[in-house]
């Protein structure tokens, strides 16, 4: 009889692992397109971002930004971490793009994670409260922004470097 459901059990877990990583990776249209009215300015925009030497820095109003927080102990955060490494090399020499990858754990826990997992992005710590906009307490958290409207959102990991991502971004730098 625990043979009969081992064999029942394995595949079941199979099939549930599978479409986990489907709904992960897979899946389409997972990020939502906003189209609301433009915020107050700087409704949007991060202020008081510390880079790992320590300098202080804001997020670039003029440019289509990527904004991603994440934390090195997340799991979800880690999964999309390639296809952000992967968009980010698509645009790190584009000027209309800026991308942001904001954690607010210390960088003495941070850089020995990047340097270990060899990503080469844009990572800040912040320890600020977050606009209404860009608030939430669950992380991984992506937001496209532009003119401080917020483009696209997702809760939850993705991966970042599928075509339709590409194309909105695309799509709106062109109008820059």
């Amino acid at each position: 009889m625990a043979t009969v459901g081992k064999k029942v059990i394995v595949p079941v877990l199979a099939v549930v692992a599978a479409l986990a990583v489907y709904f992960v990776f897979v899946r389409t249209g997972n990020v939502t397109e906003e189209t609301a009215a433009p915020a107050e300015a700087n409704g949007v925009y991060l202020s008081g971002l510390s880079n790992a030497a320590g300098e202080q820095s804001a997020m670039e109003e003029d440019k289509l930004v990527f904004l991603n927080v994440w934390a090195t102990w997340c799991g979800p955060c880690n999964m999309e971490m390639p296809g952000i490494q992967t968009l980010y090399d698509k645009y790190k020499d584009n000027q209309k793009v800026a991308f942001y990858i904001v954690s607010d754990e210390d960088f003495s826990i941070v850089s020995p994670f990047v340097e270990r997992k060899g990503y080469n992005l844009p990572f800040y710590q912040f320890a600020g409260a977050y606009p209404a906009l860009l608030d939430g307490n669950a992380i991984p958290r992506t937001y496209i922004i532009y003119k401080g409207k917020v483009l696209a959102q997702e809760v939850g990991a993705s991966q970042w470097d599928r075509p339709e991502i590409i194309e909105l971004i695309d799509k709106h730098i062109a109008e820059i």
